[in-house]
């Protein structure tokens, strides 16, 4: 049979990193991106197989369009009572053609002997006929011009067991690859993946438990088997279209190089002078990462198993903690050659800049490439990435103690300090039997990328929470979510990168809570999610006691002692303040620490060195891009900050009064639009 042509296919990277190409990575929270159940897998084989909703025990009389309608209302009565059927003998004359059909149980007659090939072991197969006599005899008449089929005998009298549901969907009969499914079960065997990983990988896309598919590994093997030749020249096909599809991707970003002066790219060709790898970044990346490119997150996750390409994907983290696109590339594999090749073209876009941490998953190809390329730069993986991979390495050698594990492991993450990360992990290794385990070696290795007392004076920039993780998420999703061809994948990331600009950041401007001066000063140099951050810091750091050293440092900790003491170190002279926590190191933000000594010492400003640019409300980009805007002062921006926190608290309080005030801004900001920019400045006493 002949494939048609195949749209683009994305999945979840499943090498895992140990290097074992059997081992099977299931990331923990996949179940949830798939809808499809069980009770619909099931209702969907129900219905594909008969087009009866109810169906009743025939009889002797009932009367059929034609002989295939007969069968598949006989099928699904077998089905619904627990077993199946087969079409035995039929009979023909010559001048109505074939007048009688015969279907019988599965089990009727019985084998009759074969003669044995001529082999020293011949195979024995257990036959399953056991002469049953359940039967459904059709014959054919002509009535009126009209062609019929009555049923003439009928018999539902078994000599053996029916079967529970449970069992009887396991029948040969019952057991159907649908179309879809056989396009997938090719794909996924043309890039490599074993039959057993096949159905695993199907299982979990439906999220249904083990051995809950409507078929069988045995069937998802005889399928391949049967179309190994297809296979064969499937994957020539696809080759020669990812050839010329990822030619077209090339010539769109020539042409888009050619409307855009900002616009880079590059790619790599192997020895038959084909493309190999792709890289591209837009223009508004390259202006994001001057501001933004102090931490990149290397996004790996998903690879085309159409095209055999992996899709990796820069993001930086803006002032209102977004995701922001810095770049793109797409890699034949995953090898550490191809990492240092992405790496070294994403950082001559950036005009030889290093960003000071890179976020990955974890890979040791990807870590040895950061290794060397980027030999000043921090690497760190997302925890995420760790503890989505826990269940698949250890819940099946654990068992029933896995529970156990986990709940050691979120202990051994809390661990204050180096050395007594070091001496949870022995005691935890040992204590589960995993100390010759190679996943619990792996993740040793790699310990000063992952653990947080190892990163924790590598600067992240807030990239570690959960809200930015969900914009990284959605910006892919709306990449790889529909099954288009690779050669529109520039429009699409341009499109995804234009509506995550559009969508307005997700933490309005806070109102005053502390009313202390700080929070005052903050709040006129901060955007609003920074602001939002320090201040949850201030609201916190009240509850913390301040205890004076006498060689200078200051003692804090909480007054209930929920947590450990940390040490402040304070200047006045300078205005130098440090903590032992490191958070202004990890995040840019003064912890609740700090800002309780200063709230001690009579502090009435943060210092302006613990304000970050990128956190500030000033956006060089902006600034870049309308040299001749008007500059409003900070008066009139305050002014106009108080103005809309007003109009959003009244609006609210009444759909009515919401529904009033969409309309109206709607008409204001059309009827502002429209008024002509005049030559004169805004004065900044407003």
């Amino acid at each position: 049979m002949a494939l048609k042509p195949l749209n683009n296919i994305w999945i979840r990277r499943q090498q895992c990193p140990c290097g074992d190409w059997k081992c099977y990575i299931r990331v923990e929270g996949d179940e949830s991106s798939f809808q499809v159940t069980k009770n619909e897998i099931e209702t969907t084989t129900s219905s594909s197989s008969s087009p009866y909703d109810t169906v009743f025990m025939p009889y002797v009389g009932q009367i059929f369009r034609t002989d295939d309608e007969a069968f598949e209302y006989y099928s699904a009565f077998a089905r619904k009572i627990g077993f199946s059927i087969r079409k035995a003998r039929s009979t023909e004359s010559q001048n109505l053609g074939v007048y009688r059909r015969d279907f019988v149980c599965y089990r009727s007659g019985f084998n009759q002997p074969r003669k044995k090939a001529n082999v020293e072991h011949p195979r024995e197969r257990k036959s399953v006929r056991c002469g049953c006599d359940a039967k459904l005899y059709l014959t054919k008449e002509i009535v009126e011009g009209v062609t019929q089929w009555y049923v003439s005998q009928f018999s539902n009298v078994h000599n053996h067991e029916l079967l529970e549901d449970d069992q009887v969907r396991l029948l040969p009969a019952y057991r159907k690859i649908q179309q879809a499914d056989q396009e997938r079960i090719l794909l996924l065997s043309k890039a490599g993946f074993p039959v057993n990983r096949i159905v695993k990988l199907l299982e979990l896309e439906k999220g249904v438990q083990a051995g809950q598919l409507p078929f069988i590994e045995k069937d998802v093997r005889n399928f391949v088997r049967a179309c190994k030749k297809t296979v064969q020249e499937n994957d020539a096909f696809l080759t020669e279209k990812r050839e010329t599809d990822l030619l077209e991707l090339l010539e769109s970003c020539k042409a888009l190089a050619e409307r855009d002066m900002g616009f880079a790219y590059d790619c790599t060709s192997d020895e038959n002078q084909k493309v190999e790898n792709l890289a591209w970044a837009y223009g508004d990346s390259v202006q994001a990462y001057s501001l933004f490119g102090d931490v990149v997150v290397f996004d790996t996750t998903y690879r085309s198993i159409t095209y055999g390409l992996l899709l990796g994907v820069f993001f930086g983290i803006d002032n209102n903690g977004k995701a922001v696109l810095l770049g793109c590339v797409l890699l034949q594999d995953e090898s550490c050659r191809a990492f240092t090749w992405a790496l070294q073209t994403f950082v001559r876009f950036m005009r030889g800049r290093h960003p000071q941490t890179i976020l990955t998953d974890i890979d040791t190809g990807l870590k040895d490439a950061i290794a060397r390329e980027l030999p000043n730069t921090n690497h760190v993986v997302f925890m995420w990435h760790v503890v989505s991979k826990l269940a698949s390495w250890f819940s099946q050698s654990l068992g029933s103690h896995y529970d156990e594990f986990r709940a050691g492991f979120e202990m051994l993450c809390r661990a204050g300090n180096v050395d007594e990360f070091e001496q949870q992990w022995d005691l935890l290794v040992t204590r589960f039997g995993l100390v010759p385990d190679r996943h619990a070696a792996l993740l040793y290795s790699c310990r000063a990328t992952w653990s947080p007392c190892y990163i924790r004076e590598h600067f992240l920039a807030h990239t570690m929470t959960a809200e930015f993780n969900l914009s990284v998420d959605s910006f892919l999703k709306r990449i790889v979510s529909g099954p288009t061809c690779i050669q529109v994948l520039l429009e699409e990331v341009s499109a995804a990168a234009s509506l995550a600009k559009q969508i307005p950041p997700r933490v309005p401007y806070p109102s005053m809570k502390t009313s202390m001066p700080m929070e005052d000063h903050a709040r006129g140099v901060l955007t609003p999610y920074a602001f939002s951050v320090l201040q949850n810091e201030m609201v916190l750091s009240v509850q913390y006691a301040v205890s004076e050293m006498a060689n200078g440092p200051y003692i804090v900790h909480h007054f209930k002692k929920m947590e450990g003491e940390c040490c402040v170190f304070w200047n006045p002279e300078n205005e130098e303040i440090h903590c032992s926590c490191k958070e202004f190191e990890h995040s840019g933000i003064l912890c609740r620490h700090s800002l309780r000594v200063l709230a001690v010492k009579n502090c009435f400003h943060i210092p302006e060195q613990y304000f970050l640019v990128r956190w500030r409300q000033e956006n060089p980009l902006v600034t870049e891009e309308n040299q001749d805007g008007l500059g409003i002062g900070d008066d009139c921006a305050q002014t106009f900050h108080s103005l809309t926190e007003t109009l959003l608290a009244e609006s609210m309080i009444t759909k009515d009064r919401l529904d009033y005030t969409n309309q109206e801004l709607s008409a204001l900001i059309d009827r502002v639009r429209n008024i002509a920019p005049a030559n004169t400045c805004i004065s900044h006493d407003c």
